[in-house]
């Protein structure tokens, strides 16, 4: 930047060129957006630069993004979001006078600092919205409902709360009187979860001229305040809730208090996992504006992450869409719209899109639910991937570089059952700025599209959305959406508790396995493995893999069947060798603890042949022919187990110097699948009757265990026959860093030790590259 020139030098009526210098070239919204990536003593130092600098740097906006990026506690507000913000940092004022005099500057507009100033200030006492286009309804019956609406459309229902205590104590008033001193948790993102007391909320709703209000939007005020529980309770028609199943602790966050002032409200989005919504307002008004699914809003950015299909949308706070983007709209493109009254209930469908805007202080609560209605919805969000995401969320958005002949041809390829793992996107980024015409003249849904709508049109149906799915991708070892609500051992949880809890939707729970979890493809592995040994079918009650661990696992009859899939083929063979071989270093030494472990019944390995599943016994001893393509990843064939222990050390070398994104890629779906059958092992396991047995038996069970490992620990590591570890050790291994490590005096310890260490260096950087990421 060049120096400012003295006003005294030039008479200029535009102050901006000479106090930005080179920065001019920038428009305002993007230096206010570069600031707030600054620390806060950074901005007050560059505040110095210049009059302009100075104007810029001391916008409310900006520090209210610098203080809550820095909040590390509970918050409490001070006038102003810069003295809050200093507070935070503990920063005192010697003369607090001089300090409440900000300067004035002649010679500079901005209409976005004009825009911003305006939405902090506006009132909204216009934007009642009396006649909405959503439904309302009174006295509606459950059947009503389902038949009605229930995965169709929103719906305003009034009279729900009528019974509640929460309709006379749910005020800003009343909450006050009573959690004045509790704390609840605020709306915007963080680092931190930030957290105000109510009373210091209040004062702050009071003195506010925020332009996005902070409001508050607590998943845990049942746990912050119990007996507000109590006040209400969930209407009968949105009962069923198949996260009911799981504990509290398990469960995902689907309870919220929500309380904000006018102007503050939730932009646009989709609720999580593509569940169901009902909100019902008990002091306040609120718009709300709503899209059925498929249809991205004017002004919204959808990025779907290729790499593990999070979900990002990058969307201006309700507010501003209302002043700068709902005014573009045609008639024909402006969404579903309602003003919520106190008392009334919205229901909210999986998969729709919605905005809310405070009119005035609101107090609400709401909770999100999967019922029979939504349930393949929220399966089919689950699952691995980004392209189905996109899809349900976005619509044919998702496929605007796609021709329509091949979306066409996909969905043939659909209804003849073959794959369209084809089907492939190069950018994942659907923007949305303004309206645009197609070439006809016509818009479609307010955007403009480069394919023939009227030959494939986007359906909100399971089948329709299900085509977009990876066929070929492995649900049980490929990565995890870090957006879905649940993990995915959780989630194999749940299905497995659905199973047995709800017997009555079982064909449901199966849609729903099969799109998250592949559990049609590994039935039918578990069935001809079954057939192949003789042993019997799973029944009804065992279709579904048991567990929480990447592996299916089936129990049938009195067998345990283990199908081995996780981190590749390669990996799978070794974990099968070196638990072969564990059992006949057992037998050999006639070790005790064989008596207290599963008997293996056989194994052998799995794989597809011309279109046909087909199995091959193997003890873990020689190569298996089937893999004969993958024998030079094989160490040691001489060895009795050439999938054994030292095999595995050396993978576990070559894995030591490997990426996050390398040892994903290993575990891409394989046709191949070692297996093993085991005896299954009747009883519970300690977890499941750990708080009913008595101290005693606590202790027995310690005694036990503690012998055992001893047996466990006599057990002599299998020979390593004409190969010695020191020839592994000499073989380059990279080092944390990823670079290889070429000085061998460095390495002063045991071959052991130094495999342990180079592991554990492994994954540390695999635990730094997440937390960078």
């Amino acid at each position: 930047m060049r120096p400012e020139s003295s006003p005294m030098e030039i008479d200029q009526t535009d102050r901006r060129p000479a106090a930005l210098g080179d920065l001019r070239i920038l428009p305002d919204e993007i230096l206010c957006s570069i600031l707030t990536y600054l620390t806060p003593r950074d901005v007050a130092r560059l505040s110095c630069v210049s009059s302009v600098m100075y104007i810029l740097c001391n916008e409310e906006p900006l520090w209210m993004s610098l203080c809550i990026d820095i909040a590390d506690r509970q918050l409490q507000y001070k006038g102003s979001w810069k003295r809050t913000a200093l507070d935070q940092l503990n920063v005192t004022f010697e003369n607090n006078e001089s300090c409440q005099k900000p300067l004035h500057f002649n010679g500079f507009n901005s209409l976005f600092l004009y825009r911003r100033l305006y939405r902090c200030y506006t009132s909204l006492n216009g934007f009642y919205y009396d006649t909405g286009n959503v439904e309302r309804a009174k006295n509606l019956s459950i059947d009503e409902f389902r038949d009605k609406y229930d995965g169709q459309k929103p719906v305003l229902i009034g009279g729900l709360a009528d019974t509640w205590p929460a309709r006379t104590t749910w005020t800003t008033e009343e909450l006050l009187k009573k959690y004045g001193d509790t704390a609840f948790k605020l709306s915007q993102r963080s680092r931190h979860k930030i957290r105000m007391k109510l009373k210091d909320y209040v004062s702050y709703m009071k003195v506010q001229h925020d332009e996005d209000p902070l409001y508050i939007f607590d998943e845990k005020f049942g746990e912050a305040a119990p007996e507000l529980l109590k006040e209400y309770t969930v209407p009968n028609m949105f009962k069923e809730d198949f996260f009911d199943v799981l504990d509290m602790d398990q469960r995902p966050s689907f309870r919220w208090l929500i309380m904000g002032p006018e102007r503050s409200g939730a932009s646009w989005h989709v609720d999580p996992s593509l569940t169901s919504a009902w909100n019902t307002l008990l002091c306040g008004r609120k718009r709300w504006a709503l899209y059925p699914p498929g249809r991205v809003p004017l002004g919204v950015t959808v990025h779907v992450n290729e790499e593990d299909g999070d979900v990002n949308i990058d969307s201006p706070s309700s507010l501003q869409w209302w002043l700068d983007f709902y005014p573009l709209l045609a008639e024909e493109d402006k969404p579903i719209e309602c003003t919520q009254l106190p008392g009334e209930t919205i229901f909210v469908p999986s998969g729709w899109w919605h905005c809310v805007l405070n009119l005035e202080t609101t107090v609400a609560v709401t909770q999100n639910f999967v019922n029979s209605k939504n349930f393949e919805f929220v399966c089919l969000d689950m699952a691995p991937g980004y392209r189905h995401k996109g899809v349900c969320r976005a619509g044919l958005l998702a496929l605007d570089d796609i021709s329509i002949e091949d979306v066409r041809k996909n969905m043939l390829s659909l209804e003849s059952g073959l794959s369209c793992s084809d089907l492939s996107r190069k950018d994942k980024r659907i923007r949305v700025d303004q309206p645009r015409s197609s070439e006809d003249g016509s818009t479609i849904d307010g955007v403009s599209k480069g394919i023939d709508l009227t030959e494939v049109e986007f359906s909100y149906d399971i089948n329709f959305l299900a085509m977009f799915l990876d066929k070929e991708q492995d649900h049980y070892t490929s990565l995890w959406s870090s957006s879905n609500s649940i993990g995915q051992r959780e989630m194999r949880e749940w299905l497995s508790k659905l199973w047995v809890e709800k017997t009555e939707t079982r064909d449901l729970i199966w849609k729903g396995a099969c799109l998250a979890l592949n559990a049609d493809r590994w039935y039918a592995h578990a069935t001809e493995i079954c057939t192949f040994h003789g042993l019997p079918l799973p029944t009804d009650d065992e279709r579904l893999p048991v567990g929480t661990g990447s592996n299916p696992v089936y129990l049938v009859g009195d067998n345990v069947i283990k199908i081995l899939v996780e981190e590749g083929l390669e990996a799978c063979l070794h974990s099968l060798g070196t638990e072969l071989e564990f059992y006949s270093s057992l037998q050999k030494m006639n070790s005790p603890l064989r008596n207290h472990i599963p008997n293996v019944l056989s194994s052998g390995i799995l794989f597809i042949e011309n279109g046909l599943c087909k199995v091959q016994c193997w003890d873990g001893k020689g190569i298996p022919k089937v893999i004969a393509n993958f024998r030079p990843l094989v160490e040691h064939e001489q060895a009795d187990y050439p999938f054994g222990l030292w095999s595995k050390r050396q993978l576990d070398y070559r894995k030591a110097g490997m990426s996050l994104a390398e040892l994903v890629s290993t575990g891409s779906g394989t046709t191949i699948c070692p297996y093993v059958i085991t005896q299954r092992c009747k009883g519970k396991i300690y977890a499941q009757i750990r708080d009913s047995i008595s101290w005693e038996d606590t202790l027995n069970l310690a005694s036990f265990l503690g012998e055992q490992m001893r047996n466990l620990h006599l057990v002599p590591c299998p020979a390593l026959n004409d190969l010695t570890l020191l020839e592994t050790q000499q073989k380059a291994v990279p080092t944390a860093n990823g670079n290889l490590e070429d000085d061998e005096d460095k390495i002063c310890v045991p071959a052991e030790w130094s495999l342990f260490l180079k592991t554990l260096n492994r994954k540390k950087k695999d635990v730094c590259d997440r937390l960078t990421k």
